[in-house]
């Protein structure tokens, strides 16, 4: 059953204010800062809400890590190139 489809108006515009407080902190924080360290947003309730942030954090996490092997790998060639010289 919709949730929304049985909520009264007043509900309605409260959850409407939550969504719209969502989406205002990912456009002003970015949307980085907003998942990752802002709010957990557990006034949310929508559990798919909450497994794509999980899954965003995941990916912004393992896209960092990825980031920082390349450099680190880059970095070590260039390391191991220079002591060659």
């Amino acid at each position: 059953m919709n949730k929304i489809k049985n909520m009264t108006e007043e509900h309605l515009q409260d959850e409407l204010d939550k969504w719209e407080m969502v989406r205002y902190r990912m456009s002003d924080e970015g949307i980085e800062y907003c998942f990752k360290h802002y709010s957990t947003f557990s006034e949310i309730e929508d559990e798919q809400f909450h497994s794509k942030r999980e899954k965003l954090i995941e990916l912004m996490v393992d896209i960092e890590e990825y980031v920082q092997n390349k450099i680190t790998e880059i970095e070590d060639e260039i390391t191991k190139l220079t002591e060659d010289e």
